[in-house]
């Protein structure tokens, strides 16, 4: 609280320090004066103002060099003397701006001093204080012409010190105080609001100051990035709102051709600017140029408050200067419509704002509507848009396509005006073709390959219901920005929901069908296109304009599908293969380069071979690219069609299926995503539901297909998806096509094996998971084998007691009958014959004769398939073996609970299965081990003397042999094929002994050859292996498997019971620990 509240007191206190101030300017002084200042009470202050003030302006006008330090201090002592009282004599308050000013001049310069920042700042401090504590109408006094040459100096000065200082704060503080110089800053009780007169006289005191602030302003504003966005925001606004205020049009129509003359001196009169229509004219001109270069820079500038800030320069300007600054509204509606897709969120909100203002409005420049002038920028920017996508980088495309896309939503159904131009609509095209141009020399597009079809249905790439804007990553050849490609769809999309579609779709299948070039970029657009006139993702600014209708879009659909799927644009080459191009590729690879080479190996070279030369990789990635957009133009036809697209599933789910099938991976993602996409469109529930709801004409198709295979070679892989993709309730339709398969392989079956190879695997798959109930009597039998093996069973089968007469006999019967089968010496007629020999047990119900039913559909088919695997299982392609031995697998689970099919079939199978366990590539030689693990647990007894006789050797001697290698080599060596086979023989010799329950002899060949594998030096792997080994033999034969463990190392001497007893003593006892010790305790330790 003051102390001094009267002015008679603050006299007395003041007197002597203003006296001593005046005898001795000093810094002391003035801090003293300050000081007591503090204690006076603004009323008192504002008494005593001038008397307080004299000695402070004293000390700037004494003649003579100062120091800077103490004219800081009396600007100081000033601002704060202004800060308390109010200015309410004219005559002070412009001797108070000329001192203050002065204190920056430099007369040897037209810029400001050479003077420390802290002065800089206290006199623009002081400058902004002081205008604020003028009073009432004596600030309207202040803006008179005779004041012109004060103001125009302090304007120039804060103006170069905005632009030239490198202190932010400076900058900022000059800025605002240039604000209250023109009546622009933000202070409450600052006066701003003038009636007409005094407007104008405002305005032509400021037209004199334009062209320096507005070129000042344009520096600042164009300036380095860095210097920070406050400064560039101010800068913005001071420039729109002097510019918006000198240059309104409401101003200048009160403006007289004559000017009146000004009541000022002679030379200050020359400074004075009547604003008549030339000036306006020649000034709106130099505008133009400043406000593009101003725009150019600020829509790409970094930070969005600025964005955010030329959106009210643009609004500004043309809602109030219209008619004056008629050539600068393209340049500013082009940087509004630049905005309309900023990143940030406030900007197009904002900007969304304005443009729906100046909608409303219906807002003329000039003579010329608001529809027009984007019209004409339109116009000029399809011309130039092929030279701007080439020449451009990434960063101005996003800016082009962010002006076109700005232009499309402004413009709506009026760009049809544009597109109804041949030469516009063909550069549009031509640019939009240019820009989209793919990328194709990836070698990895054309080699990455499907191999786990069975996971087609759960692909990670399958989009979400309703996220249909997902589509695959690809790459451009003349951008990486994925903004981009987004821009350019929603280009796309917009003219497919404002624009003809009719003309648009024809103009762009023109371009489809005239070249290769152009066929993947024509063919993404028609894609946008179409999920533009749906509507999808589309905002609409238009509320009158009117959607294609439901029917047009379907027309136009089926004629663009159509194309799609013909001939010539949906069978095209994507891979070297055999089959695929209708040629045999007669590759001689040896060693196991040739066998790790995959089933679907593409040639990326041209085979000598060949009569002319083959497809290259970039025609191929091409080629697959094509097919890729084409699907996913399939998936936005579902979506923009909705339920309707259920009219197209005929025409249009077949192609698709065949592609789900192919063996390129990104064609087969793709076509699954359709599917998909199909799926949520159309309502299905899910893949499988929606082949279910189809497969009646579907296997129609097929069964027609198969008859011209020559013609449909793809047909296979539709069946192939389907079952992939369905239930039980399809073998019931497929199974006629079954039998057209298996009829079609016999004839082709040296052409075109593979294919129909891979739909026999996926069929018998998808039976081993349709009918699962042949998995648990499997899981049954081998837990009643275990059981067998582990105890003896006390019954048989048909329940007869062993340990009875009539039980032996039976048994033995049973035995000698099981052993005539298995080493084939009874034939099947002579098994019938005995089968029907025993009387039948005679149903009370059944009055006809006995008839066996007949086998279930699946077992019938399992069946059929199996005998055609018998039959390839030595086929000379490897890959054709490999896939048959699987196929050959998938069999034997799907036929173990029917015996009396299965027993046959494996015993014509042997011979072909041991050459390819026994005398194969090692590939085989594992796939076929497989096999032989699947048949020892369903055809135990069957196969116990064939395996022992026939492979068991073969597998024990390999042991052997690879013993010595495997425990020398490397840690490389768990990656080569050698390795692999050794793990797949020990991993699977200990079920097989168990299953086949074999004898003692045998088992001891298999204990001898997996010994060594227990040795430390041997692979971790290959150890825990082998223990795996000896596990099962312990099941089978305990005591003789712990005294061949002990044998190697026992742990601890046996005392003998009685000392009459002689004391055991084992090998393994004896001697030292050795390899063994580590694998033989953990063996010990399990053993029962």
């Amino acid at each position: 609280m003051a102390v001094f509240d009267t002015p008679e007191e603050a006299f007395g206190v003041l007197r002597p320090v203003c006296v001593q101030l005046t005898k001795a300017q000093t810094v002391e002084n003035v801090a003293h004066l300050q000081a007591q200042l503090q204690a006076v009470s603004d009323s008192a202050l504002q008494e005593l103002q001038q008397y307080i003030l004299f000695p402070l302006r004293f000390t700037l006008k004494t003649p003579g060099p100062k120091r800077e330090r103490l004219i800081q201090s009396v600007v100081e002592c000033i601002t704060f003397v202004l800060s308390s009282t109010c200015v309410k004599e004219q005559e002070l308050l412009q001797e108070l701006f000329s001192e203050l000013s002065a204190c920056l001049y430099s007369p040897s310069s037209q810029k400001p001093a050479a003077v420390s920042e802290e002065l800089k700042l206290a006199v623009i401090q002081g400058l902004s204080t002081l205008m604020h504590a003028a009073y009432g109408d004596i600030i309207l006094s202040f803006y008179e012409p005779s004041v012109l040459p004060r103001l125009g100096f302090a304007v120039s000065l804060l103006l170069g010190l905005a632009e030239q200082e490198k202190s932010r704060q400076i900058k900022m503080a000059a800025l605002k105080c240039l604000q209250v110089l023109l009546f622009q800053c933000d202070c409450q009780g600052h006066p701003r609001s003038w009636d007409e007169l005094e407007q104008k006289q405002l305005g032509d005191l400021f037209a004199s100051f334009l062209p320096g602030i507005a070129t000042a302003l344009t520096r600042v504003i164009t300036g380095d990035f860095k210097q920070g966005h406050s400064i560039v925001v101010s800068s913005l606004k001071i420039f729109y709102e002097t510019v918006s205020f000198i240059m309104a049009d409401e101003q200048l129509t009160r403006v007289s051709e004559v000017q009146a003359k000004p009541a000022a001196e002679h030379r200050v009169a020359e400074l004075m600017v009547h604003r008549e229509a030339s000036w306006v004219k020649n000034t709106g001109d130099k505008l133009t140029v400043l406000i593009k270069k101003i725009t150019e820079c600020v829509s790409v500038h970094p930070h969005w408050k600025v964005r955010l800030e030329l959106i009210d320069l643009v609004e500004a300007l043309l809602l109030k200067c219209s008619q004056s600054l008629v050539e600068s509204a393209g340049p500013l509606l082009k940087a509004l419509v630049s905005l309309l897709n900023d990143e940030s969120p406030d900007v197009q909100a904002q900007c969304n704002k304005v443009l729906r203002r100046f909608a409303d409005a219906k807002v003329v420049v000039g003579s010329r509507a608001f529809a027009d002038i984007l019209s004409e920028n339109l116009h000029s920017l399809a011309t130039s848009l092929p030279r701007l996508m080439n020449s451009q980088d990434d960063q101005g495309r996003v800016s082009t396509l962010s002006l076109l896309l700005g232009y499309l939503k402004l413009l709506g159904p009026k760009v049809n005006f544009v597109l109804n131009s041949v030469a516009h609509l063909q550069r549009l095209s031509k640019a939009l073709i240019q820009v989209l141009e793919l990328d194709v020399a990836d070698i990895k597009i054309v080699e990455e390959r499907r191999w786990n079809p069975e996971h087609l249905h759960t692909s990670p790439e399958t989009p979400a219901a309703g996220q249909w804007t997902l589509i695959q990553r690809r790459y451009f050849r003349f951008f990486t920005d994925e903004r981009v490609f987004l821009l350019l769809r929603q280009v796309c999309q917009l003219l497919g929901f404002y624009g003809d579609l009719y003309l648009l779709v024809d103009h762009f299948m023109e371009l489809y069908r005239e070249s290769v070039a152009y066929r993947k970029q024509a063919a993404m657009i028609l894609n946008e296109l179409v999920a533009g006139a749906a509507g999808l993702g589309v905002e609409n600014l238009h509320e009158k304009h009117i959607k294609t209708s439901p029917e047009e879009l379907r027309e136009i659909v089926t004629s663009i599908l159509e194309e799609y799927t013909s001939q010539e644009n949906w069978y095209l080459v994507t891979c070297m293969e055999a089959e695929e191009v209708g040629e045999e590729l007669m590759v001689k690879q040896s060693g196991l380069q040739a066998l790790t080479s995959g089933a679907h190996t593409c040639q990326a070279t041209s085979s000598p071979a060949f009569s002319k030369p083959g497809p290259t990789i970039c025609s191929m990635n091409s080629n697959i690219w094509q097919i890729c957009i084409q699907l996913e133009g399939i998936g936005h036809f579902a979506h923009a069609l909705g339920k309707d697209f259920r009219l197209l599933l005929m025409s249009a789910l077949y192609p698709v299926l065949e592609k789900a099938g192919d063996q390129t991976l990104l064609i087969s993602q793709a076509a699954t995503s359709a599917m998909m996409d199909i799926c949520h469109a159309c309502d299905y529930d899910s893949l499988q539901h929606l082949i279910n709801q189809n497969s009646d004409y579907l296997v129609n198709g097929i069964s027609l297909n198969l008859r011209h295979l020559s013609l449909h070679p793809h047909t296979p892989k539709v069946l192939e998806v389907m079952l992939q993709n369905s239930d039980a309730s399809l073998l019931p339709l497929v199974a006629d096509v079954v039998q057209d398969v298996l009829a079609t392989l016999d004839q082709f079956y040296d052409k075109r094996a593979t294919s129909f190879v891979s739909v026999l695997h996926a069929l018998l798959a998808a039976l081993a998971q349709w009918f699962p109930d042949a998995g648990d009597l499997r899981e049954q039998s081998l837990g009643e084998e275990g059981s067998h093996l582990s105890q003896r069973p006390a019954r048989l089968e048909n329940g007869l007691d062993v340990t009875t007469a009539e039980g032996i006999e039976q048994f033995v019967l049973n035995y000698l009958k099981e052993k005539d089968v298995a080493e084939g010496n009874v034939s099947d007629f002579d098994n019938e014959e005995e089968e029907q020999s025993d009387p039948p047990e005679v149903d009370e119900n059944d009055l006809g004769p006995h008839v066996e039913p007949p086998l279930p559909v699946q077992i019938q088919i399992a069946t059929d398939v199996m005998e055609r695997c018998i039959h390839l299982m030595s086929d000379k392609n490897l890959k054709i073996r490999l896939k048959v031995l699987d196929v050959l697998d998938l069999c034997v689970v799907v036929l173990q609970s029917h015996k009396n099919q299965l027993l046959p079939l494996a015993h014509r199978a042997w011979p072909s299965l041991v050459h390819r366990l026994t005398n194969d590539d090692p590939l085989a030689v594992l796939r076929a081990f497989k096999v032989l693990q699947t048949l020892g647990g369903e055809c135990g007894d069957f196969l116990r003397s064939r395996f022992c006789k026939d492979v068991l050797p073969r597998l024990t001697g390999s042991l052997v042999s690879q013993a010595p290698v495997s425990a020398r080599a490397g840690p490389v060596y768990s990656h080569t094929l050698a390795f692999k086979l050794q793990l797949a023989v020990l991993q699977g010799l200990g079920p097989l002994c168990e299953r086949l329950d074999l004898g003692e002899g045998d088992l001891n060949k298999v204990a001898d050859a997996c010994l060594i594998y227990l040795s430390a030096k041997q692979p971790v792997k290959l150890q825990e292996a082998a223990r795996s080994v000896f596990l099962h033999l312990m099941k089978v034969d305990p005591d003789s498997t712990w005294f061949l463990l002990n044998e190697l190392y026992c742990p601890e001497e046996f005392t003998p019971p009685h000392p009459s007893l002689h004391p055991v003593q084992l090998r393994g006892a004896t001697g030292p620990q050795n390899p063994y010790t580590a694998n033989v305790l953990l063996l010990l330790q399990q053993l029962p």
